[in-house]
């Protein structure tokens, strides 16, 4: 659900900066006053994680479509709403600038659409109050559910109603609407399993992280190894290899447009587009998530069907530098808003 700066007018990709760069604020402010020292790691392999576990795009069936984890419900029940939405900004950050996935102008669509929803909105009002500070197998797969189909659902009203905004002619509301729904229902339920999943190999390893406040004490570093570890391995052979086996299909974004006005991708209008689109050239030294291609194809000449698996250097480089990009993105982040608050004590 990565959008696209042709996605978006200028005004509306200025206001959603504005609004997302006021949440960074925040929960920069919230991390400050009250991070655990071990969450900071934490946050870094997390990241890595689902930096790694975004580059795999899962068919839905008999759509013709894909959807891709978010990841920003697996990050607000294991981090907490403020460090989890920092954490899916290095991610949405790093994938823009460095792999040309998402615009740069959309960006503060992206942070916002990925990470509003599921840390602010969906973990406080549905997986908290499912789990009520009573976690089991059944409450934990529940609220993940719930919470992660409701996150992604917003999430896909949220673009529309951007497009809308934005005046994207090609995309009417109601057309558009009605194809971002429901398909974005088929990959909020995959997601929920996925993310009932993480977490439950994290509450069997560490309860006190899912559930902090059954636990007040601080977790302890050698006992928070086991978890980084299994997480980090995890992100590593999902990176280097896993991403192999990502669906052909356009995602649920591409494929909703596609059902709209006949095309996946729209063309950018003006010059600010265009501005942002030569320097994201220049900085996206892995566009996605491949290295740059020689020169264009001779004319005239077949295109073969894509492979699968998909074997390539390129990808799995990707998602190996990817993952550790965003990994020292979000564990400086938290090293400095965590040495920020022990300043100000």
């Amino acid at each position: 659900m990565h959008m696209a700066d042709a996605l978006i007018s200028p005004a509306v990709g200025g206001a959603i900066w504005a609004a997302t760069a006021g949440l960074i604020a925040y929960s920069s402010k919230k991390v400050t006053e009250g991070l655990d020292d071990s969450k900071v790691p934490l946050m870094g392999v997390l990241g890595a994680f689902i930096f790694a576990a975004q580059m795999i795009n899962f068919t839905i069936p008999a759509t013709g479509s894909s959807g891709h984890l978010g990841g920003g419900m697996i990050l607000a029940i294991l981090l907490g709403p403020s460090a989890a939405f920092l954490t899916i900004a290095s991610v949405l950050t790093v994938q823009a600038l460095f792999f040309a996935d998402g615009g740069l102008l959309a960006l503060g669509c992206n942070i916002f659409n990925l990470g509003f929803w599921p840390c602010f909105v969906a973990y406080p009002f549905i997986f908290k109050r499912i789990v009520n500070g009573q976690s089991s197998q059944g409450r934990i797969f529940a609220g993940a559910m719930l919470a992660s189909v409701a996150a992604l659902q917003l999430g896909a009203f949220s673009v529309v109603l951007q497009t809308l905004f934005s005046g994207i002619s090609e995309l009417p509301f109601a057309t558009f609407v009605l194809m971002m729904q429901p398909i974005h229902l088929a990959i909020g339920v995959v997601e929920g399993f996925v993310t009932a999943a993480v977490v439950g190999f994290v509450w069997k390893a560490r309860p006190e992280i899912v559930t902090p406040a059954s636990h007040p004490a601080p977790i302890d570093r050698a006992a928070l190894r086991p978890v980084l570890i299994g997480l980090l391995t995890c992100a590593v052979i999902t990176g280097a290899a896993f991403s192999w086996f990502a669906s052909a299909n356009p995602d649920g974004l591409e494929w909703s447009m596609f059902k709209t006005s006949g095309h996946e991708e729209l063309e950018n209008r003006d010059g600010i587009h265009a501005s942002l689109r030569d320097l994201q050239e220049k900085t996206a030294f892995l566009p996605d998530y491949g290295f740059k291609a020689d020169g264009e194809e001779p004319e005239g000449e077949a295109e073969s069907p894509p492979s699968w698996p998909a074997v390539d250097a390129g990808t799995s480089v990707a998602g190996l530098v990817g993952g550790a990009l965003t990994l020292f993105m979000a564990v400086l982040i938290g090293l400095i808003l965590k040495r920020r608050g022990n300043n100000a004590k």
